[in-house]
């Protein structure tokens, strides 16, 4: 049983919130993820293009890229374009949920998020990171 970052699935958390990317990573880390964070889509595509991640968890509204053209570019990109994405945003319309699925979400979670929710969702798209 593995629990290094080095051997963790990695899941990259791009919200231009501190407190958001700290509160989701913290729980990710619980779980025996590994974490990188980025502060808005332009900075998570680059990311995303230079490491290889397991999941994005993604927030709508930011600054410079958001997580909706985000998507978009991740989807027209073929070595990123298979990564599985979590939109988690305060949007809570429907019209808001069916933008995210047409950017490329494979779901879409209203804030706040649970813990214990966002953990097993973790391991049900990922796998368990205790097992890596």
């Amino acid at each position: 049983m593995a629990d290094t970052p080095d051997i963790a699935p990695k899941i990259l958390v791009i919200d231009d919130a501190v407190t958001v990317r700290r509160y989701l990573r913290d729980i990710a880390e619980k779980a025996g993820f590994a974490v990188a964070e980025a502060a808005n889509g332009m900075e998570g595509l680059e990311r995303a293009l230079s490491d290889r991640f397991a999941l994005f968890l993604v927030d709508v509204n930011m600054r410079k890229m958001d997580g909706y053209r985000f998507l978009a570019e991740v989807r027209q990109r073929p070595e990123i374009a298979d990564i599985p994405a979590v939109m988690i945003s305060t949007e809570a319309r429907p019209e808001d949920r069916q933008k995210a699925f047409e950017a490329g979400a494979n779901f879409y979670q209203v804030k706040p998020v649970e813990p214990e929710w966002l953990t097993r969702f973790l391991t049900l798209l990922v796998g368990d990171a205790r097992d890596a």
